[in-house]
C-alpha cells in the first residue's frame, strides 16, 4: 500500500509539473508573439517589407503553382529515403564488421563517410549533377534530376550510416555474448539480436535526418529541375515580389513541423522507456 501510495504521489507531482511547464510555455509564447505583432509594424520600413514579402493577392495567385512544383520535391524524397536507408545500413554493417580480412572494406567505408560528410551537400550536388551528365551519357541518363537525386542519396547515406553505426554500437556487448552462448553465428547475432535493438533506438535521430533531407531536396533546383524553390524564383521574377518565397516556406513548414513534432514525441517516449522519467 505504501509503495502504491508513493507511486501515485510521484505521478501526481509529475502531472503538476507538466501542467506548470505547459502554462509557463504558453504564457511566454503569447507574450513574445504579442510583442512581435505590436512592435514589428511600428518599425519605419514595415510597409515596404509587407508589400514585398506578404502580398496577399500574389500569394493566392502563385500558391497553386508552388504546390504543384512541390510534388517533384516529394517524389525525389520518396525515392531517396528507401535508397538511403538500405545503403546506409549496408555501410554501417560493413563498418562494424570485425573479421580481419574485411579491413579493406572497413577502410573504404570510412573514407566514403569521411568524404561525403566533409563535402557540403550543395557542392556534392554541383559536382555530380553537372559532372556525370558531362560524360556524354544518353539523354535519358543525362538528366540533372537523376544525378541530383543520386547526389542526395550518396551524401545522406554517409550521415545516416553513422546513425545506424551508433545504434549498433549502443547495444551492450553482453547481448552478443549471450547470443554466442546460444550457439548463434556472428551473422545471426547481428540479424536477430543486435539490429532489432539498434534500429529501434535510432528511429528518432533517423527522422531528424530525413526531415533535413526533405528540405535539402530543394537544392536539386540549382542544377536545373523546376521544383518548388525554382518555381518560387520564377514567380518572384514575374511579379517583382518576394511573396512566392514566403509561400514556398509555408509549404515546407506544413510538412516539416508535423514531422519534427513526431520525432520529438518518439525521442521523449524513448527517454521515458530508458530512464523511467517523464519529460517536464
Amino acid at each position: 500500500m505504501d509503495t502504491a501510495t508513493s507511486r501515485e504521489r510521484r505521478l501526481e507531482y509529475e502531472r503538476r509539473q507538466r501542467r506548470r511547464s505547459t502554462i509557463i510555455a504558453t504564457a511566454s509564447t503569447v507574450v513574445v508573439m504579442a510583442a512581435v505583432l505590436v512592435f514589428v509594424p511600428m518599425t519605419p520600413g514595415w510597409d515596404k517589407v509587407r508589400r514585398s514579402f506578404f502580398d496577399r493577392e500574389i500569394l493566392i495567385d502563385t500558391f497553386p503553382s508552388l504546390l504543384k512544383a512541390f510534388w517533384l520535391d516529394v517524389r525525389i524524397f520518396l525515392i531517396a529515403v528507401p535508397c538511403i536507408s538500405i545503403i546506409a545500413l549496408g555501410l554501417a554493417l560493413a563498418r562494424n564488421s570485425r573479421h580481419p580480412a574485411l579491413f579493406p572494406l572497413r577502410a573504404t567505408v570510412a573514407i566514403y563517410t569521411d568524404v561525403f560528410r566533409g563535402v557540403p551537400v550543395i557542392l556534392t550536388i554541383y559536382l555530380i549533377g553537372f559532372g556525370v551528365p558531362g560524360l556524354g551519357l544518353s539523354r535519358t541518363w543525362g538528366q540533372p534530376i537523376i544525378w541530383g537525386t543520386v547526389a542526395l542519396i550518396l551524401a545522406y547515406s554517409a550521415y545516416v550510416s553513422e546513425v545506424f553505426r551508433a545504434g549498433i554500437e549502443s547495444v551492450h556487448e553482453s547481448q552478443r555474448a549471450a547470443a554466442r552462448s546460444l550457439g548463434m553465428s556472428s551473422a545471426q547475432t547481428m540479424r536477430i539480436v543486435v539490429l532489432p535493438q539498434a534500429i529501434r533506438r535510432v528511429v528518432p535521430p533517423l527522422m531528424n535526418d530525413f526531415i533535413s533531407l526533405q528540405k535539402d531536396v530543394a537544392l536539386v533546383s540549382l542544377i536545373g529541375p523546376v521544383e518548388i524553390l525554382r518555381r518560387a524564383g520564377i514567380e518572384k521574377s514575374a511579379a517583382a515580389n518576394f511573396t512566392p518565397y514566403v509561400g514556398a516556406a509555408i509549404i515546407f513548414l506544413a510538412v516539416t513541423i508535423p514531422l519534427t513534432r513526431t520525432a520529438d514525441h518518439l525521442m521523449a517516449r524513448q527517454r521515458r522507456r530508458t530512464t523511467g522519467t517523464a519529460v517536464a
